[in-house]
């Protein structure tokens, strides 16, 4: 029903976006977005999810599993394609997770300019920082203007970017990936770790990602992956 009232929203012309509203979660953290910083939003994702859709020299492909994965896990750029996971029941995630694959993609086409230009010239964890800080404003935008349902891995992410710990976030969860870049952020920031920690297991209830036990991330079964060129966007654009 959520997701059928989300497309009968989002086949309306842009004007009509609906204002944003306040999110809340079970721990009673809320958010909330400014009407002007959403309607910005909404201009660059409908030009982006119609990039994805209708743009014939890429290839955007879905795997679709079980069990919630983040935006990066399951990650493969080959050529002109790229495949992004996402667990198969979260709908109207598609669209984050679609563009989180899209604009490492365009890096490597060397197209970046045309969709993150702020970004253009950014590797590792600083084009990765400039990436999900794009996702967590789509999420933010599905949650508080379309009342997107609540996936928990993107919940995170745009928790963690609206308090200010992206930076935390991303390097707690990934510092295999990025060990230099921790080690600097643990060093300029003593009490940093500490304090992240704090906020999240109080917004959260639970350890942040790189700290909890993680389960190996499910394997799709054969025929779960496709390519997303019509119906892509169901839950937050048509």
């Amino acid at each position: 029903m959520v997701a059928l009232g989300l497309v009968a929203l989002a086949c309306a012309p842009a004007a009509d976006t609906p204002s944003p509203r306040p999110i809340v979660i079970s721990t009673g953290a809320r958010l909330s977005a400014a009407p002007d910083r959403m309607n910005e939003v909404d201009d660059w994702v409908r030009a982006e999810m119609e990039n994805i859709q209708e743009d014939p020299t890429f290839l955007v492909v879905t795997e679709f599993l079980a069990q919630p994965v983040y935006p990066w896990e399951g990650l493969e750029i080959n050529a002109d394609t790229v495949k992004v996971s996402l667990q198969g029941t979260a709908v109207d995630a598609r669209t984050p997770y679609m563009i989180y694959g899209h604009l490492p993609l365009m890096n490597d086409m060397g197209r970046l300019d045309e969709w993150l230009p702020d970004a253009v010239g950014l590797e590792g964890f600083e084009l990765e920082r400039a990436i999900l800080q794009r996702v967590s404003d789509v999420w933010l935008y599905g949650r508080t203007v379309f009342d997107a349902a609540p996936h928990l891995p993107l919940e995170e992410l745009i928790y963690a970017t609206e308090n200010g710990y992206l930076d935390a976030f991303i390097l707690t969860a990934r510092a295999d990936e990025f060990p230099d870049q921790h080690e600097r952020w643990r060093t300029a920031i003593p009490n940093g770790e500490a304090q992240y920690l704090a906020w999240f297991e109080q917004t959260f209830q639970d350890l942040p990602p790189g700290m909890r036990s993680e389960p190996t991330a499910p394997q799709g079964s054969p025929g779960d992956a496709q390519a997303d060129t019509s119906g892509v966007v169901v839950g937050l654009l048509p």
